[in-house]
């Protein structure tokens, strides 16, 4: 289910004009480092992401839907920081790397 759900950000990404930086799939969330156009609000690109990949994946796994507490995909939090000179995209990059290679079961 991870590689499919990154075909479906990369999917989602190339439609709307995302630029996905680094992408790290774990079993409980998602890590994303990603610019948008200025037209899209950090909160209209996430619900965009997960509306979207949540439709896909359920398309493609529908017996996941029964599994899950109240039959959704997402959970509502999220948290976006931009980058600047104190968190630099390099900086964005290592955490995301460091985190999976901790924390991955997969």
């Amino acid at each position: 289910m991870a590689k499919s759900l990154k075909v479906a950000f990369q999917e989602i990404a190339e439609r709307y004009e995302f630029e996905i930086d680094t992408m790290e799939v774990n079993e409980d969330h998602v890590h994303l480092f990603l610019s948008a156009p200025p037209r899209y609000s950090p909160a209209h690109v996430v619900q965009i992401l997960k509306s979207i990949s949540a439709r896909m994946m359920f398309k493609e796994f529908p017996k996941i839907k029964k599994q899950l507490w109240g039959g959704e995909l997402w959970n509502d939090g999220y948290f976006v920081r931009s980058v600047g000179i104190k968190v630099t995209p390099r900086s964005c990059r290592r955490y995301i790397v460091r985190y999976l290679r901790n924390n991955s079961n997969n």
